[in-house]
């Protein structure tokens, strides 16, 4: 999979742009605050359907604009397609796929990209949602059938806690729980199925990334943590221990108006030659399992679609030192995986060059 070209209309600090990419590495080389990342953001927005930086479309529109767009247009499985993704301060975004219109949940999965920001080093010692996040993105584009559950599922947490809430009032009977306690445990159980089964291939090749990329000297592993199964042990499948969990639970959460167990309370836990890395890691480690965590993902993606998904660097080449840049770059360079990369130095490369290069400048791009 790569991304041919890019256009963008009056998105961020873009009036217009048609930039054609390198189906290998793509280096955009420029000044903080000029745009670079507005690219990444763009193609990032594309496989799922949102941006990375902020909840709002109106922020991605420029400035003095009341409307804005972009349109990728992208190889898959020697396929062409095109996704276009119209903004608006009045009216709903439009998505089209092939010039059809269509739904977030019909993007999902159409085009495949992993990104790798700064914000990602802190994915280790940051908080579970982070680590829950990465590993829901990495599941909803390898399938789209794991995305819908994940949305019915999270509807059906706001529904139990609006019944808590009210059950808490006196307004509701604690019985009526009964209905959402098993839609809720149904679907957990498929939920976590799915990230189960995923976190154990994502073991496997991260293990073998973070072995590349210290000279074998560290072995990185990777635990899906189930709330409130420490030393539990399930018979009788997920869903019946679930409801088991739910119903002994019940008081807390009407207490708290609150669901207390379940997917969206989940963890990764990822530790080096038996050591936690998020609370006894040093920093150079857990950069290096960020990294390890995120090549992964790459195979990941490519062993569940048949090809690698496009790689988004942005800014991260000065957040690693040279050893992991020289790691990261080969390995890209032997995959021959499409790579945007963004950076302020060209320092960071090799003094050869790695692959097309652009300057960018106020909204402006060229090639040097």
């Amino acid at each position: 999979m790569f991304v041919r070209s890019l256009q963008l209309r009056n998105f961020r600090n873009y009036q217009e742009l048609d930039l054609a990419l390198s189906p290998e590495i793509n280096v955009l080389l420029g000044a903080n605050a000029q745009g670079k990342t507005n690219i990444i953001e763009a193609a990032f927005y594309a496989s799922l359907g949102h941006s990375h930086r902020t909840q709002r479309d109106a922020d991605l529109i420029r400035w003095d604009a009341p409307a804005g767009a972009f349109r990728l247009a992208f190889t898959r499985l020697d396929a062409e397609n095109q996704i276009a993704v119209q903004l608006s301060r009045e009216t709903r975004r439009r998505i089209l796929l092939n010039g059809q219109a269509i739904r977030t949940k019909e993007l999902i999965g159409t085009f495949h990209a992993v990104l790798f920001s700064p914000e990602d080093l802190f994915l280790i010692k940051g908080a579970p949602a982070g680590r829950r996040r990465f590993l829901d993105g990495e599941l909803s584009q390898a399938s789209p059938s794991y995305y819908r559950e994940l949305v019915r599922y999270g509807k059906i947490v706001v529904q139990r806690n609006v019944l808590l809430k009210r059950i808490r009032e006196r307004r509701e009977k604690a019985d009526m729980l009964s209905f959402w306690d098993a839609q809720l445990a149904a679907s957990a159980e498929v939920i976590v199925t799915k990230r189960r089964e995923a976190v154990k291939k994502l073991n496997m090749l991260a293990k073998l990334m973070q072995r590349r990329m210290t000279g074998q000297a560290e072995s990185l592993a990777v635990h899906y943590e189930v709330k409130g199964m420490e030393g539990d042990h399930v018979t009788n499948g997920l869903a019946a221990w679930y409801n088991k969990m739910l119903k002994s639970m019940r008081e807390a959460d009407v207490q708290r108006g609150a669901t207390g167990v379940g997917p969206h309370h989940d963890d990764l836990v990822l530790s080096v030659n038996g050591v936690n890395l998020r609370t006894f890691g040093s920093q150079g480690q857990q950069r290096t399992g960020v990294l390890a965590l995120k090549l992964a993902e790459l195979d990941f993606l490519r062993s569940e679609t048949g090809e690698y998904p496009v790689l988004l660097l942005d800014d991260v080449m000065s957040e690693l030192d040279e050893q992991r840049r020289h790691a990261l770059l080969a390995f890209l360079r032997r995959e021959r995986i499409q790579t945007i990369i963004t950076a302020t130095d060209a320092a960071y490369f090799p003094k050869e060059r790695i692959g097309t290069y652009y300057e960018v400048h106020d909204g402006r791009i060229r090639e040097p």
